[in-house]
């Protein structure tokens, strides 16, 4: 598949890139992509915390008082839940959101995400050097391109520290770099944009 490169500003550069079909030309399937997405939200959960209940709490099992006579109510021990130090009643158990998934299956998602963006919401760049490193000039030419509101922008090994610093307060727009491409950002993101050493990086992923 071979696709135009592009420059920042939305405007034709010179020249073109061929892209993988077994990484760029997949049918995407809604069931891998849900399950993968899933799996990435799901562990991104904590754990949640237990309370320690009535046979967790370290206090004593000895009645401390009296059956009758008292003057209070009937006790055996100082862990019921109404004494200060006891164990809750009906707390919060311990649940972990550890989710498993083959890791074929997780590759072959990213390939479907990378996929479903290049039927027409992908765009490849040769870098994202710029001669103005600012932020101004980089949502200028951004708004020229018109990509939509949400773009996900994937560099090589490192993202350019350049176009990282200037776009960094720009609402929409997200900088990876290859190796942190994940199939949930790439789908909540309206236009997904590539540099050269991006496909590279990806390509080589899978078939390394």
């Amino acid at each position: 598949m071979k696709v135009k490169l592009s420059n920042l500003d939305g405007t034709a550069a010179k020249g073109d890139i061929e892209l993988n079909d077994d990484v760029f030309g997949l049918e995407p399937r809604a069931d891998i992509l849900h399950r993968v997405v899933t799996w990435q939200l799901e562990n991104r959960r904590g754990i949640a915390r237990a309370a320690r209940e009535r046979s967790d709490v370290a206090r004593t099992g000895k009645k401390f008082g009296r059956q009758k006579g008292g003057g209070t109510a009937r006790h055996g021990d100082r862990k019921a839940p109404i004494f200060i130090g006891g164990g809750k009643a009906m707390g919060p158990r311990r649940r972990e959101f550890d989710v498993s998934l083959n890791k074929k299956v997780r590759a072959l998602g990213l390939k479907m995400a990378l996929s479903s963006k290049a039927n027409g919401n992908l765009v490849v760049v040769d870098t994202l050097e710029l001669k103005d490193a600012k932020t101004k000039a980089v949502a200028e030419q951004l708004a020229k391109a018109n990509w939509g509101k949400k773009v996900l922008v994937i560099d090589g090994d490192a993202v350019n520290e350049g176009f990282a610093r200037a776009s960094a307060n720009l609402y929409g727009i997200n900088v990876l770099p290859a190796i942190g491409a994940n199939v949930y950002d790439i789908l909540k993101h309206d236009t997904l944009v590539l540099t050269r050493a991006a496909v590279e990086k990806l390509e080589a992923r899978f078939n390394g």
